[in-house]
């Protein structure tokens, strides 16, 4: 018999800790390798973490709540055998236990002594040595730290909280001209102060559950960065809708698909995309970074009345089935609680389908650091007037509104306004006769 230890996985590039939700299985419970045994929250999703090794869970190190670093042990698990005697890493490494051990030392050395004028605990709020490190650097305050609304453990703050907050606060900084022409040094907006709010004893208080609160702050975020326009335009989507109709069930029972208008109209987004490359980019500070994948984003509603947006990556290299494939498997992953996060990064334009819930149109908020979403309203059938060579008459045709969000920093109401049109014009003269 060997214990082995089981460490906090990487899950995802910038993903460098994660929140102990719950444990699926008990102490004494029986174990296979790869199933799975506790359920773990980070800033992009919660996951089931499964088991490195097939055996019996020993002891749990990392209780629920608890927010443990990428690397860190979480529970012990007892093994028939090929193991050492002692706890060991089940992480694979290029580096030795003492080096990675060392490395650890000395960032967090470095992170404490940099965060040396910001006291780890201040009243019951608690501070960690990377959140310290990054107020002192971005030149932040006790005072203006304890204004931040954090979203860990016990509302204590997360590297994410932080770096919301920087992005927040450098977007409410603005020269002021003077009398000379010159600029005045720019000066930090106090951060608006909330409405007090009156409850009274029939009232009902919901707490905002994590996801929520990081929606919250997203959101706000994105709307005090970005300026955003809306452009509107109504696409007649009849041959679509015909096409789709009819290519349905042989869709169904030939790859095993539901074909639904979601992948139809991404594929025309992609198509938009690749004439006007200059909505897929992004901003960091004074700088344009033009993407050179095409990663659309969908807004999928959770049971819970949440939303989340998972990535189709690469969409530019999909034909219409591989994009069906992945609208399908990632709306089902999310549902199930399925979605890992590398899912849920890297996009570079977002959709968000209001019409599932009957709407028509809507003035979506962008995903930073994107710079553009697009809304898709409701089809409906309208009466419209068709114009052919033997004269105009009126027709009942299908029509849907298509909403641009766009960053107006970098995009301009002209390209705004070309590029939805421009998805519009390919769901128009969608191919009726098109085969799959």
């Amino acid at each position: 018999m060997a214990l082995v230890e089981m460490v906090m996985p990487k899950m995802g590039e910038s993903v460098m800790e994660g929140t102990v939700l719950s444990w699926l299985k008990s102490v004494g419970d029986p174990i296979e390798e790869d199933e799975s045994i506790l359920e773990v929250a980070t800033d992009k999703v919660d996951t089931e973490i499964p088991s490195t090794h097939a055996g019996v869970l020993k002891e749990i190190l990392a209780q629920e709540g608890d927010v443990i670093e990428v690397g860190k042990p979480i529970a012990l698990i007892e093994t028939e055998a090929g193991a050492a005697n002692t706890p060991t890493a089940s992480a694979p490494s290029e580096e030795t236990p003492i080096v990675k051990e060392a490395e650890k030392i000395m960032e967090s050395a470095m992170a404490t002594a940099s965060a040396a004028d910001i006291p780890a605990k201040s009243g019951d709020k608690f501070y960690s040595p990377l959140v310290r490190s990054i107020a002192k650097e971005e030149g932040i305050s006790l005072s203006e730290l304890e204004r931040v609304n954090g979203t860990g453990k016990d509302g204590r703050i997360t590297k994410q909280d932080i770096l919301s907050y920087v992005s927040t606060k450098q977007a409410g900084k603005a020269p002021a001209p003077n009398t000379n022409g010159q600029s005045k040094p720019s000066v930090s907006r106090p951060a608006p102060q909330p409405m007090p709010v009156t409850v009274s004893g029939e009232d009902e208080i919901i707490q905002m559950d994590r996801m929520r609160k990081m929606i919250a702050d997203r959101m706000l975020a994105s709307k005090q960065i970005a300026p955003h326009v809306t452009s509107f335009v109504e696409a007649d989507v009849t041959d679509m809708v015909f096409w789709r109709n009819r290519m349905k069930n042989i869709f169904k029972e030939r790859d095993g698909q539901t074909l639904t208008f979601t992948p139809i109209i991404i594929e025309a987004i992609v198509k938009a995309i690749k004439d006007y490359p200059m909505i897929n980019i992004q901003v960091d500070g004074d700088k344009i970074i033009k993407k050179k994948n095409v990663n659309i984003g969908m807004a999928v509603a959770l049971p819970s009345g949440n939303l989340i947006v998972p990535v189709i990556h690469n969409a530019d290299q999909l034909n219409l089935v591989g994009i069906t494939k992945k609208v399908n498997d990632l709306a089902r992953r999310a549902r199930e609680n399925q979605l890992k996060p590398d899912d849920l990064q890297g996009g570079t334009y977002t959709v968000s389908n209001v019409g599932s819930f009957g709407n028509v149109m809507g003035t979506p908020i962008i995903m930073q650091p994107q710079v553009g979403i697009l809304a898709l309203g409701a089809i409906q059938k309208k009466p419209a007037v068709i114009e052919t060579p033997q004269g105009d008459f009126i027709g009942i045709r299908h029509k849907m509104f298509l909403s641009h969000s766009y960053d107006h920093r970098v995009v301009d109401g002209a390209l705004g306004g070309m590029f939805v049109r421009r998805v519009a014009d390919y769901l128009e003269g969608f191919d009726k006769d098109r085969t799959i």
